[in-house]
């Protein structure tokens, strides 16, 4: 064979697979590049009024949607650099996966607070004022990230239990993925256990909240409206978590499907599955938010469109979640 022969598989071969890249990785780019898009103009919208700066409830929506958005770019860029078949170090992918693992526990967490706040609000209309106040909220924030934090810690402490100097080369020899940096038995036993403990605590959190919602609105000292309003936010909430339940079923529905299928085929799917099941949960919150909340609704269009002048009136009345 030639040199010019050769010459010209190799770049057909390199063309086909910068194709193939660009072919699969388009319908996950476009929806990741419009929902971080939606999520950054909703946290911008959340910090151009003192009402969104000085209101709990906005507070705790902030920190949902910043939690989220900083999820779906990491999540991106890891999928970025499988796709582009990039091999990181142990490091650098500890790094990330940590990262990333910090901001998945802080979204359930904080949905469980903002219950909580919504609770308050609907049984103890009285007190709300003195119990939700902006420090309160602010050291829930705390508690949360701290929470959080103590996760990412126990993951660190059980990766440094495994044996790194018995290996040839730091370099990876599989894409960087929270999975491949379990690394141990105990690592993904606790974070089975972890994510069991999480989502249930939470749902236990949420169902508690929504029960005294319901036994709430049957008092006749209750505004019914007020009530009502809540019942819907908490039974949102449930979805949400529902949604950031669903992310831990991507890793075996995946290996499921590779036992299977071929390897287009796989690939397809795949695409799918991640625009499903990991960026579409962590979106539907600034779209939710920004479409019930009558606050917010008319600030957040004008930005999206934006700042040109639009006919929308905003409706007089409090905010609807």
């Amino acid at each position: 064979m030639s040199y010019a022969t050769q010459t010209n598989i190799t770049a057909e071969l390199q063309y086909r697979g910068t194709l193939e890249i660009v072919l699969f990785s388009a319908p996950v780019m476009v929806p990741c590049c419009v929902f971080l898009f939606i999520n950054g103009t909703m946290l911008f919208t959340l910090r151009s009024k003192p009402v969104f700066r000085e209101t709990s409830r906005y507070i705790l929506l902030y920190n949902l949607l910043f939690a989220d958005t900083v999820q779906i770019a990491l999540s991106q860029l890891m999928y970025i650099l499988a796709a582009c078949r990039i091999m990181l170090t142990y490091p650098v992918c500890g790094v990330l996966t940590m990262i990333a693992n910090l901001t998945t526990v802080i979204s359930p967490l904080t949905l469980v607070v903002m219950s909580l706040e919504r609770y308050v609000a609907v049984c103890y209309p009285l007190r709300h004022a003195t119990i939700i106040t902006i420090r309160n909220t602010g050291v829930a924030i705390t508690v949360v990230w701290a929470f959080s934090s103590l996760n990412v810690l126990t993951r660190v402490l059980l990766l440094l239990n495994f044996p790194f100097e018995e290996l040839q080369s730091l370099q990876m020899k599989d894409f960087c993925s929270d999975t491949a940096m379990m690394l141990g038995p105990g690592s993904a036993h606790y974070d089975k256990a972890y994510t069991c403990f999480l989502f249930l605590s939470a749902a236990v959190a949420l169902s508690c909240s929504y029960i005294g919602v319901m036994v709430a609105a049957r008092s006749a000292s209750t505004d019914k409206a007020s009530a009502r309003k809540t019942h819907n936010t908490l039974l949102l909430h449930l979805l949400q978590l529902g949604l950031s339940l669903s992310s831990t079923v991507y890793n075996p529905l995946v290996f499921a499907i590779s036992e299977i299928l071929d390897r287009i085929a796989i690939l397809r799917i795949v695409n799918i599955l991640y625009v499903c099941f990991i960026l579409s949960p962590r979106c539907l919150s600034s779209l939710i938010y920004g479409i019930r909340d009558q606050t917010i609704r008319p600030i957040l269009m004008y930005h999206l469109c934006c700042r040109m002048k639009l006919s929308i009136i905003p409706t007089k009345g409090e905010a609807s979640f």
